[in-house]
């Protein structure tokens, strides 16, 4: 047995949410999007939901298909020719996408994302909001950069969607994120100039010698293996395994969720996301204020794992914002956890004692029904028993 195999064995039953990225280079032919390789591509996806796992697609391609559109045979040069090939680009690209999902029953919802979005705490926590409630309905997220406002993403080379899909990993906590590219994967060498360069099955960290083997960006895509390495390993100090593979190979999808089939580079996860994540939230932030809570929300908390509603809130000091770090206080006064909140200090002082149902009456529009969830709240040392 190989060792991507005895890898994919250990991993692949653990893995539940899936963050899928295709490139340009995939969805493109020689003239305009391919169509064929879209519908197979959609196929696999559609295949993927079936066996049960929730899917989040990162998708290139707008700029590609807007330059068909307007008649251009290489790849603007300006921003504003960029913004205006995406803008037109990307109604071509999710119509195509919305009828082939629609032909497989699954219906997809679009989602432009900046890395400003990303890098907002409120805007990140509206994002992550509205992921849950699309994957919680059965929809299929199509995320891609907003290049037509985007200056930064288009201007500069940021990796296409490429970091951006690690991003999203985090984001939904997906517990794989697969690259599709035009190549098999990692390989010493660039395949397409060295026919001895050979695939590099498993790696286990993303370090020096590792980077010193990507090739050089493709004629579409902004990234080349650069890129993807650096999605990759964002993704593994996250805690989220990467795999990279060949998109333009039918079946390339089922392969990677095939426990007997190698397939593409397989990056290993570095880093326990709960562990890391729990541990920022302990030991590296300030709390900005404190929420007092009643005795049966200490215990539901404490002792029963659960998230932190309004209902069990008797009183809130301080003066944060949503997504900012807080103290949990027990009926007596004494820290037992902190976590990120999903509401400010006064929208909690309006909605405290109130059961979630009763949110958005009184706020006139809701972030969730936690006032922190269970997986942004953390135990702390200084806690006593109910």
């Amino acid at each position: 047995m190989t060792d991507q195999l005895q890898h994919k064995q250990a991993l692949l039953p653990r893995v539940k949410r899936v963050v899928v990225k295709i490139g340009s280079s995939i969805l493109s032919g020689p003239q305009d999007i391919d169509r064929e390789r879209i519908g197979r591509l959609v196929g696999e996806l559609a295949g993927l939901r079936r066996r049960g796992y929730a899917v989040v697609l990162v998708s290139s391609g707008a700029v590609a298909a807007g330059m068909a559109r307007l008649g251009l045979r290489e790849r603007p040069s300006t921003v504003p020719q960029k913004q205006a090939a995406a803008a037109v680009g990307q109604i071509r690209l999710m119509a195509f996408y919305d009828e082939r999902f629609s032909a497989h029953g699954l219906p997809v919802a679009q989602i432009l994302l900046t890395h400003d979005d990303l890098a907002h705490r409120r805007r990140y926590l509206n994002a992550r909001h509205t992921f849950e409630e699309l994957l919680g309905a059965g929809v299929l997220p199509i995320v891609n950069e907003n290049d037509s406002v985007a200056v930064e993403e288009v201007r500069f080379n940021f990796g296409d969607n490429d970091n951006l899909s690690a991003l999203v990993a985090t984001l939904i906590d997906a517990d794989l994120l697969v690259i599709l590219s035009d190549v098999a994967g990692l390989h010493t060498a660039d395949p397409r100039r060295d026919p001895g360069a050979r695939l590099v099955p498993v790696v286990d960290a993303v370090r020096r010698e590792v980077e010193a083997l990507a090739g050089s960006s493709g004629p579409l895509g902004k990234g080349g293996m650069a890129s993807k390495l650096q999605a990759a390993r964002k993704a593994s100090e996250a805690g989220i395994p990467c795999v990279i593979a060949d998109g333009l190979r039918p079946g390339v999808l089922p392969r990677v969720f095939d426990p007997t089939a190698d397939e593409g580079t397989l990056f290993l996860a570095t880093g326990d996301r709960l562990t890391r994540r729990k541990h920022w939230i302990a030991h590296t932030l300030r709390p900005a204020g404190a929420l007092t809570v009643d005795a049966g929300a200490y215990a539901a908390v404490s002792a029963g794992g659960r998230s932190l509603l309004p209902k069990g809130i008797t009183r809130v000091s301080g003066g944060f914002g949503a997504g900012e770090c807080v103290a949990c206080l027990t009926p007596a006064g004494a820290e037992f956890a902190r976590g990120l909140v999903s509401y400010s200090a006064a929208e909690l002082d309006r909605i405290k004692g109130l059961h979630s149902s009763e949110i958005e009456a009184v706020l006139q529009y809701t972030a969730g029904n936690e006032a922190i969830h269970r997986d942004d709240l953390v135990l702390t040392e200084a806690r006593a028993k109910p």
